[in-house]
């Protein structure tokens, strides 16, 4: 097997940044996996930064719009999932709060209405739990989920019991 010089490692880890966003730690695992020693992996990663192969907030902006737009995750979902990248807590903070609220809403509704046709409860209150733990499992926030589940008439009570 050929030994590949810092060059080249910096190249081949350059068009691996070129062909998706990727974040320091993504790049540092993929450098570990060679078996490349930490000092050498830091001088790697720190001239990609450097040559903007790698940028934290450009990083984190991609990652909430696509987890958000295509695969319909909530804030605590994509945020769990940026920490675990271990970028700074301030970049996700900012990234999590540039989303549209009306746009994060509408998702949820649509994620809803479309699990809510494959939902069977026994009556209106497992149905409404069914749901909300469905929307907290794909990281939407409770107090959300549950006033997006009223706008969409979906009742924790069944349709003879009034509320006082």
């Amino acid at each position: 097997m050929k030994v590949l010089t810092e060059g080249e490692w910096l190249q081949r880890m350059a068009a691996y940044c070129t062909s998706s966003e990727r974040c320091p730690e993504e790049v540092r695992l993929k450098l570990h996996e060679s078996g490349m020693p930490e000092e050498l992996v830091r001088h790697i990663i720190t001239r990609l930064i450097e040559e903007k192969f790698i940028d934290e907030a450009r990083y984190c902006r991609s990652f909430v719009n696509d987890k958000l737009r295509l695969n319909r995750w909530g804030r605590i979902k994509i945020a769990i999932e940026l920490r675990h990248r271990r970028l700074p807590v301030p970049l996700i903070a900012d990234s999590l709060a540039s989303i549209d609220t009306e746009e994060y809403e509408a998702i949820l509704i649509s994620v809803l209405k479309e699990k809510s046709k494959t939902v069977r409860g026994r009556d209106a209150r497992e149905h409404y739990y069914k749901l909300l733990r469905f929307a907290t499992s794909r990281g939407f926030e409770s107090a959300i989920v549950g006033t997006c589940l009223r706008s969409l008439g979906v009742s924790f009570y069944d349709d003879e019991t009034t509320v006082a």
